[in-house]
């Protein structure tokens, strides 16, 4: 046990609860059976028998109802004379079962021990314990499904007890942090939880049948790249250099559309060492996207129709029902395809009602200064204060579906300028990002692949980063060779699968959907 270790004996339960331990292994009982094997869940037998009869305790006590062999927690115990009643939980839901003094029998308890099986049930196993029942179903006078216990073996002998739901686990901080507890006292968290690993699945389906391969591209990278963000270092020993946790998936997956994968994608962890809120935490799951001969139109309908299957094998139809935006107001989505569309300046004006080819750069500097630091404005190029509007006024009010089109080259150095002569003129590029909810779900570009503009681009961003822009790209020297070999027209998609969960369980924070979000440790 380490130094900062609790010292567990200081808690009253704690001894308690090992002295009983101690008891039940002098009586011969195994505490921790290597197996059991359930034949059922509680969810299972209660919807099996929804409708049906199945007898009275008598019935259960002689054995001529249905047999059901299950295993959880014990969560609720109180005697009552010759019988017992508790409830045991699984991952499904929760069971009553009668213990009875005549008919329920121990595992490992020896026939002629002092301690009878009702009192060893009584006095030796805890709420939270885990338990294995064989018996047989009845239904009691108030029609309550139960399993009358012929026989329990004890599967785990729990040394702390359970939180007390209501006021242990109020405290969303000790949820989050202890999430085997959060799961154990809330069992609807788990459908979130479900949730999240059927959206997986079906990702998953979905690109497989438009022929798209999964890959897996390494975490530790000698240079990091595919995002503005600062990264976490970490040091490889065996090599004596530092290494970074991944901060993108994109740039070895470019690598791999160079050598010759057309359609690849990988869902996997990245890291942001950034701050913490309601839609962020510094490790994150991304899906990225990449298919030789696309655009950005192509991925646009890519990305949308996507939603849209998964709101329909989720939900039956397109309307996932009510959200809450930015601000808390209940909104209700409809992922129904087209989305709408509107380039990043159309959408400053609509919404901003500012026509930023009517503005200077002081005037927009004007327009920001009750939100933003005038230092930052004053050092920003015409491009970042058109990206800031946008943000600044905009954004939030991106309630139903919207993907924002053509946005200043300022914003990514991985994207290929605009086909449109105009728009490549005032170095606009073929990106888009999909709002939902005032919220950013998806980040799309036709990717560069002019390995001399790249390397332009590239060498700006080591500029700026040598000025002291933490989140600035640095030079990849390996991933400009790789494109010096030719990489094809190429459409790639980044969709964060945290925040798309969130929005399709109606979770009101990341961690909310994140079995372990980062934490402050306890003291």
């Amino acid at each position: 046990m380490s130094s900062n270790s609790p010292d567990y004996h200081q808690f009253e339960e704690f001894t308690n609860r090992k002295a009983k331990l101690h008891e039940i292994q002098k009586m011969g009982i195994d505490p921790y059976p290597h197996v059991f094997t359930p034949s059922h869940t509680a969810s299972a037998l209660l919807d099996k028998f929804e409708d049906q009869s199945v007898g009275s305790s008598d019935d259960g006590a002689n054995g001529t109802t249905d047999e059901a062999i299950l295993a959880g927690r014990l969560i609720l115990f109180r005697a009552m004379g010759k019988n017992a009643f508790g409830h045991i939980q699984d991952s499904t839901g929760r069971l009553q079962i009668m213990f009875n003094r005549e008919h329920t029998k121990v595992s490992g308890l020896s026939e002629d021990s002092e301690l009878k099986p009702l009192k060893f049930i009584e006095k030796k196993i805890d709420l939270g314990d885990i338990i294995g029942i064989k018996g047989h179903l009845f239904r009691t006078n108030k029609g309550e499904l139960t399993l009358y216990a012929k026989e329990v073996t004890l599967l785990c002998k729990s040394l702390l007890p359970l939180p007390d739901k209501h006021s242990g686990l109020a405290d969303k901080g000790v949820r989050y942090r202890k999430r085997w507890l959060d799961l154990i006292a809330n069992p609807d968290v788990a459908t979130t939880f479900k949730m999240r690993s059927h959206l997986m699945r079906e990702i998953r389906k979905y690109l497989e049948e438009l022929d798209f391969m999964e890959v897996e591209t390494p975490i530790l990278q000698n240079i990091y790249g595919g995002a503005e963000a600062r990264p976490f270092t970490s040091r490889l020993n065996a090599l004596s250099q530092d290494m970074f946790l991944r901060v993108s998936l994109e740039i070895p997956l470019k690598k791999l559309i160079v050598g010759g994968l057309p359609r690849i994608y990988e869902i996997g962890k990245v890291f942001r060492n950034e701050g913490i809120d309601r839609t962020h935490n510094p490790e994150f799951t991304m899906l990225e996207v990449y298919g030789a001969y696309l655009d950005y139109n192509d991925v646009m309908i890519f990305t949308e129709n996507l939603f849209r299957a998964l709101a329909m094998t989720l939900f039956g139809g397109t309307n996932i029902g009510k959200r809450k935006d930015k601000h808390g107001n209940e909104q209700e989505i409809d992922l129904k395809t087209p989305w709408k569309r509107l380039s990043m300046k159309d959408s400053i004006n609509e919404y901003a009602k500012m026509d930023v080819d009517q503005m200077t750069d002081e005037q927009m500097i004007k327009a920001l200064a009750e939100k933003m630091d005038g230092d930052t404005l004053k050092k920003a190029p015409r491009g970042k204060l058109i990206s800031y509007l946008f943000e600044e006024f905009v954004e939030e009010q991106l309630i139903q579906p919207h993907h924002i089109t053509d946005h200043p080259i300022e914003t990514t150095p991985l994207c290929k300028l605009h086909r449109d002569p105009k728009l490549k003129k005032e170095r606009f590029v073929e990106r888009f990002e999909s709002f939902i909810l005032g919220f950013e779900f998806c980040n799309a570009y036709s990717e560069l692949n002019d390995p001399e503009l790249q390397r332009q681009l590239l060498e700006d961003q080591q500029s700026q980063k040598t000025g002291g822009d933490e989140e600035a790209h640095p030079m990849d020297e390996e991933f400009i060779e790789a494109i010096c070999q030719g990489m094809p027209p190429t459409g790639g998609l980044g969709v964060g699968l945290d925040r798309l969960t969130m929005l399709f369980t109606g979770a009101q924070s990341i961690r909310d959907v994140l079995y372990f979000p980062i934490m402050r440790p306890e003291d």
